[in-house]
């Protein structure tokens, strides 16, 4: 969901670098994870592209920075359900991908962006493939059945 960029002030403020659209969800939650530790959060507030919070048990600047640079995480049911057409990457992985010829390409390892697009990477048969996540290629999602439906050659 992000990363805690540094402290905010001298009183055991933190600021939390976003990731995507993830701004609006770390500031109405309760509780944070920075990394194996779950914080109550005592208060929060958007600030810019950035989310303010005070954590409970970090008291003072010093605690703040030796979290920095720590991943900032949700429970899952913490989240909102995503609009139609919309994924939470971790829903992704494990799936099978399946060409339009009926050719399973392999099963999604992890999402990930190369700063274009987000792009799947896929295993099987031996191989791993590297689709970009792009309307074009990705033609149907069904969570239900756990595969996506891919535009992509078998050979590619």
């Amino acid at each position: 969901m992000g990363r805690v960029a540094g402290s905010y002030g001298v009183r055991g403020w933190m600021k939390v670098v976003p990731d995507g659209g993830a701004a609006r969800a770390l500031a109405a939650s309760d509780e944070w994870w920075l990394g194996e530790a779950a914080y109550r959060v005592e208060a929060s507030k958007l600030h810019g592209a950035t989310v303010l919070a005070k954590l409970a048990g970090l008291e003072n600047r010093e605690q703040v920075l030796a979290l920095k640079g720590t991943p900032v995480s949700l429970r899952r049911d913490a989240l909102p359900e995503p609009e139609a057409g919309h994924y939470y990457l971790a829903d992704l992985v494990g799936l099978e991908v399946v060409n339009q010829q009926g050719v399973l390409l392999g099963v999604v390892k992890r999402l990930f962006s190369n700063g274009a697009q987000d792009v799947m990477e896929v295993s099987g048969n031996g191989e791993t493939k590297l689709l970009p996540w792009v309307p074009v290629v990705v033609r149907n999602v069904d969570l239900s059945e756990r595969k996506i439906l891919v535009e992509w050659g078998a050979d590619w």
